[in-house]
C-alpha cells in the first residue's frame, strides 16, 4: 500500500450487521482465536451462544501438520466440511483423508481428531445433541459434496444436496448445500422456526433478512435466528452456492 493511501473501510464502511435476530459477517472482520488442544490452527468463530445462537460455528485455518494434538471428546456432536486442502478426520471406528468438499459427522459421545496434511480451511459446526424418545444416537458419517445427489425442488434453478440425509428422525440437525443458477430466488419469503448458519461457498447474491437486503459474497457467514423473514436472490454471473446448517426434527420446548 502506498503511503498516504487509506484502505477501503478506514472510516468504518463495511457490510457487517449484527442484530439480536440475525448477523451478516464478512470474513475480514472475524478475528482469529487459538484453542488449547489445537496446534498450528487459527480459529475464526462465526457464531456462538454469545451471539444468541444455539450452536457454534467456526472456520479452522490450519497449517500443514496442524490440528488436534490428541483425540477430543466433549459430549457434543460435530460436523466438519473441508473448504480447501487435505485433512484427515478420525473417529474411534474410522479415519478418512478428505479434500475440498469432503465432510464428516461426529456423533455426541465420540472422540475425534482433525489433522491437516496440507494448509487447509475447514468449517466446524458443533452443538449439544437432543435425543428423541425411542431413537438412538446417530452413527458417524463421512461423505463428499461431489458424491451427494443434486435435487431440484420448489424452484427451477435451485438445487439441494442433503449431506446428512433428509428427514432422518434420529438427527437433530441437517447440513445442506443449496446451489442457485444466476437470477434464481426463493419462491416466497420464508419465516420459520429453524435456526440457520450459512457459509457462502461461491458466487454472490442478495439476502433479505427482516426488512433489509444484504449483499453477500464468497466466504461470508450469515446467522439467522428462528422466525427471521428471509429470502435469497442470486446475482452473480455464475452459480452461487452455500453451506446451510439448520436444527430439525425436535419439538418446541415449553
Amino acid at each position: 500500500m502506498k503511503p498516504g493511501i487509506l484502505p477501503p473501510g478506514i472510516f468504518g464502511n463495511n457490510r457487517t450487521m449484527v442484530t439480536p435476530h440475525y448477523a451478516v459477517m464478512p470474513p475480514e472482520g472475524i478475528l482469529e482465536s487459538r484453542l488449547p488442544g489445537f496446534a498450528k490452527t487459527k480459529v475464526h468463530f462465526q457464531t456462538s451462544p454469545q451471539m444468541g445462537a444455539r450452536f457454534a460455528q467456526a472456520l479452522l485455518a490450519m497449517e500443514p501438520g496442524g490440528g488436534t494434538t490428541q483425540p477430543r471428546e466433549d459430549g457434543l456432536e460435530h460436523f466438519f466440511y473441508v473448504l480447501d486442502g487435505q485433512v484427515e478426520i478420525g473417529v474411534p471406528e474410522e479415519t478418512r483423508s478428505l479434500s475440498a468438499g469432503g465432510y464428516a459427522f461426529v456423533p455426541a459421545g465420540s472422540a475425534y481428531t482433525v489433522l491437516a496434511d496440507t494448509a487447509a480451511r475447514v468449517i466446524w459446526i458443533k452443538r449439544r445433541f437432543e435425543p428423541a424418545p425411542g431413537l438412538g444416537t446417530p452413527g458417524h458419517l463421512f461423505g463428499s459434496r461431489q458424491e451427494s445427489p443434486r435435487v431440484i425442488k420448489h424452484t427451477d434453478g435451485r438445487a439441494w444436496q442433503y449431506l446428512l440425509g433428509e428427514a432422518r428422525m434420529e438427527m437433530d440437525m441437517e447440513i445442506n448445500i443449496l446451489s442457485f443458477a444466476p437470477g434464481t430466488y426463493f419462491p416466497f419469503v420464508e419465516t420459520h422456526i429453524m435456526e440457520h448458519g450459512l457459509f457462502m461457498l461461491n458466487g454472490q447474491g442478495l439476502y433479505l433478512l427482516g426488512r433489509d437486503w444484504h449483499e453477500c459474497w464468497k466466504d461470508d457467514f450469515i446467522w439467522m435466528g428462528p422466525y427471521v423473514p428471509q429470502q435469497f436472490y442470486a446475482t452473480g454471473w455464475g452459480e452461487t452456492s452455500y453451506l446451510l446448517y439448520k436444527d430439525v426434527n425436535r419439538d418446541v420446548k415449553l
